[in-house]
């Protein structure tokens, strides 16, 4: 009777359950299917992770440093802050505002190389010192010259003449 019982639980029993000795195959194909789901999520999460880093790098971003360094951050420490602070980076375009200052800067030392005047790395117009001539002190014409003329340049109409200096 024992046997016949066994006999009818065997053949009433799912697909899945084996004989003694026998290879399971449900659990092999679960134990391939979790491995590769592992990896699939992982190369899933790790591909939306890097999004706010592939999408400054393809915009030619110019905080594409610090995206990335917030990008690794969230990724470290698991704050979804970082990752949404980077995203929000990577997708809004700043003005750019070193471009016009660049070009004041440039068009001003092209005016201080106009005057004669020479920039230090500093960014400070140094004037080359003028050599004096003996007829000109602070402007002025003091000392007459050698020949006894006495009066001042006729075409400039004006007895004083101007320093570069006060230009």
């Amino acid at each position: 009777m024992e046997n016949s019982l066994r006999e009818a639980a065997i053949a009433h029993a799912p697909f899945f359950v084996t004989a003694p000795g026998d290879t399971d195959a449900l659990f092999v194909g679960v134990v391939w299917f979790v491995i590769l789901a592992v990896f699939l999520i992982g190369a899933f999460y790790l591909n939306i992770h890097a999004l706010p880093e592939r999408l400054a790098h393809h915009a030619n971003h110019t905080q594409i440093q610090l995206i990335g360094v917030l990008t690794l951050l969230a990724l470290f420490t698991h704050n979804n802050v970082f990752w949404v602070a980077a995203l929000v980076l990577a997708v809004i375009r700043f003005p750019d505002f070193i471009s016009p200052i660049q070009a004041i800067a440039n068009a001003l030392m092209a005016m201080a190389q106009a005057k004669g005047a020479t920039l230090s790395p500093g960014g400070a117009a140094q004037n080359p010192a003028p050599n004096p001539s003996p007829a000109t002190t602070h402007g002025t014409t003091d000392v007459k010259p050698a020949d006894g003329a006495g009066s001042p340049d006729p075409s400039s109409g004006d007895a004083r003449q101007e320093n570069p200096k006060d230009v």
